[in-house]
């Protein structure tokens, strides 16, 4: 015979699995500090500016 399950510790397992799944990809997408923003906001625009600089006029 096959193993007997609760099926509500498995939905829960199943469910706090994905929320741990969910947490990690918010901590990557913001979990940045301000400063680091800031920084890559800058570092963004000065990359815009060099490359604006070097644009051909027709």
């Amino acid at each position: 015979m096959g193993e007997i399950v609760n099926l509500n510790r498995a939905r829960k397992a199943r469910d706090k699995a994905q929320d741990k799944a969910r947490a990690a990809a918010n901590r990557i997408a913001y979990g940045r500090t301000g400063v680091e923003k800031e920084s890559a906001r800058i570092e963004r625009e000065r990359a815009e500016r060099h490359i604006d600089g070097h644009k051909r006029e027709n």
